[in-house]
Order: C-alpha cells, then structure tokens, then sequence
C-alpha cells in the first residue's frame, strides 16, 4: 500500500510542476507581447512628438500590433 501513496504522491507533484511550467511560459508570452507592444507601436508613435519631420512608419506599427496580438493569444492558448 505503500508504493501506491508514493506514486500517487509523485503524480500530484508532476502535475504541479506541470502547472507552474505552464504558467511561467504563458506569462513570458505575455511578457513578450507587452515588450513589443511598447518598443514597436509606442516607439514607432513617437515622430509624432519630436520636431523632426521623419513620418511615421506605418509597417513597424501594424507589424507591432499584429506581433502583440499573436503572443498574447500564444500565452492565453497555453494557459487553456
């Protein structure tokens, strides 16, 4: 009786690690996602605010959101 305790013992704290495994990828997805999110949509505004006249680039902020979008739904599929 109790080898089967001990292996049930062993199964829980799988699946406990399994767990907290899960949860630190799904939030360094998430992490991922805010740090694009800011480097490129957030910098990619900031001509906006300078006195230089370079433009906005138009392809690093679609890229950024569309980036941002991707690794989010990354990090909420592994949560699942």
């Amino acid at each position: 009786m109790g080898n089967w305790s001990e292996r049930q013992e062993e199964k829980r704290e799988r699946k406990e690690k399994d767990k907290t495994r899960r949860e630190k990828l799904a939030g360094y997805f998430f992490n991922l996602s805010q740090l694009t999110f800011v480097a490129l949509v957030l910098g990619g505004i900031t001509p906006l605010y300078t006195s230089i006249e370079i433009g906005i680039n138009w392809y690093v902020l679609v890229a950024g959101v569309i980036l941002t979008v991707i690794l989010a739904n990354i990090g909420n599929l592994i949560l699942k």
